[in-house]
């Protein structure tokens, strides 16, 4: 049990918060020593723990998707900038107005589509990944990059058939090749894309392994140095400043007492006392995998309720990570938890346990697939999933257990040891 803590420059800590938003290349230490809780001074990189992801892997992605591509039945595959292209052909390139696409023929080589005055940023980040010797075709700021993907599948002999375009692909994007190229038929690409990535191989868990582990460790160090009168931005300074110690860049948001119950939380200033029960929920990324941990605690004694419902929530969460297995339908995992935490008497359904038990999570930290009531998908070996149920009371309180697990041959594997109770939320964990 935390009750007050010593705490040494909470501004400092705080001003060293990043946000949480994808950021996931190694950082400095930042701050020195003296500014810093004692919990987390004494932190240090783990930055070289992390093997990045090969060429000849990505390479090997690239195979597998063209083996799902004739599976589908699909003639090419689109790209556009996000984890998807990274994942296959490491070049990360940013969104906006201007069609950027790699495109990847099932059978022939790969090409770009590329504003012109791009081109020589899109040719050094293609020599970083597997596709460098792919043929980039341009386009001037009054052309159409439409119908540059046209000529580069025509090059290729692809005239018809089907064009799988990545979810994330903007509609005006797949939209305009539908338009130039009415004899393709543009498609969902997600059985190809979420095909390949929703299946971790031994490297992929290794750098998600780390990821929780560093967020975990980050967690403990931040509550370690705890104190009453603290804010929300003062507490997530310091998960914050916890991260970039390890050598990494991550956060997380903080919850406390009434506003735990809204899962994803409330933007009204809040200030830890004693007795307050908080919620944190985040993570980082290590070279380009992410973590999700959720943690329940209370600054002082937790009330009777508050226990139970944290008991009741640990029993969730088990039942979850026990029903998971090669082969289970996706949704079983969900039913699992919802039956114990109903049981409970927190229902009927979605009542007090108002989301899903679980999303896929890889490079995004939402993906396929989904632990969710009609997702009737088996799950398969290297699956990736949060497991994380809720019991939410509306004005009193929230509690939430997340961990991630990811799928063997046996059963289920959690990433990161479960939270033993309110008062102990990280048990022997000393990483």
């Amino acid at each position: 049990m935390i009750s007050r803590r010593h705490f040494l420059g909470t501004s400092a800590a705080a001003a060293a918060a990043t946000t949480l938003a994808g950021c996931e290349a190694p950082v400095s230490s930042g701050s020195s020593d003296a500014a810093l809780a004692p919990s987390i001074a004494r932190l240090t990189s783990w930055a070289d723990r992390a093997r990045p992801i090969t060429m000849e892997e990505r390479a090997a992605r690239v195979e597998q998707a063209k083996r799902l591509m004739r599976a589908n039945g699909h003639s090419a595959l689109a790209l556009c900038g996000g984890t998807s292209m990274v994942y296959f052909t490491n070049i990360g390139w940013g969104g906006g107005e201007r069609m950027f696409s790699v495109v990847i023929p099932v059978d022939g080589d790969a090409f770009v589509v590329c504003p012109a005055f791009e081109e020589d940023r899109a040719r050094e980040q293609l020599a970083l990944g597997p596709l460098g010797g792919a043929q980039v075709y341009t386009w001037e700021e009054h052309e159409s990059p439409y119908l540059r993907v046209a000529q580069g599948l025509s090059d290729r002999g692809i005239t018809s058939g089907k064009l799988g375009a990545e979810e994330t692909m903007q509609f005006r994007f797949s939209n305009g090749i539908a338009l130039v190229a009415p004899a393709l038929q543009v498609v969902d690409a997600t059985p190809i894309t979420a095909g390949c990535r929703g299946v971790k191989d031994a490297h992929e868990i290794e750098l998600m392994t780390l990821a929780n582990e560093v967020t975990l460790t980050a967690y403990k160090a931040a509550y370690l140095a705890m104190e009453e009168g603290m804010t929300q931005s003062d507490f997530g300074g310091l998960v914050s400043a916890a991260h970039q110690r390890l050598g990494f860049s991550g956060g997380a948001s903080v919850q406390t007492g009434e506003w735990s119950a809204l899962p994803h939380g409330s933007i009204t200033p809040q200030v830890i006392r004693e007795g307050t029960i908080l919620l944190i929920d985040g993570g980082c990324g290590v070279e380009g995998y992410r973590s999700d941990i959720s943690r329940t605690f209370v600054l002082g004694t937790p009330t009777d309720k508050m226990r139970q419902n944290f008991d009741l929530e640990f029993a969730a969460q088990t039942a979850a990570f026990e029903a998971a297995a090669p082969g289970v339908p996706a949704e079983d995992v969900d039913a699992a938890a919802r039956k114990v935490i109903v049981d409970g008497g927190y229902g009927p359904d979605y009542t007090y346990f108002s989301h899903r038990v679980g999303h896929g999570i890889g490079m995004d930290g939402h993906e396929w697939p989904y632990l969710v009531r009609g997702n009737k998908t088996p799950l398969a070996v290297g699956n990736a999933f949060s497991d994380e149920p809720g019991i939410y009371v509306m004005g009193e309180f929230g509690v939430r257990l997340e961990d991630c697990m990811y799928i063997t041959e046996s059963g289920a594997q959690l990433f990161t040891p479960q939270s033993p109770s309110l008062e102990d939320p990280f048990g022997n964990w000393d990483h």
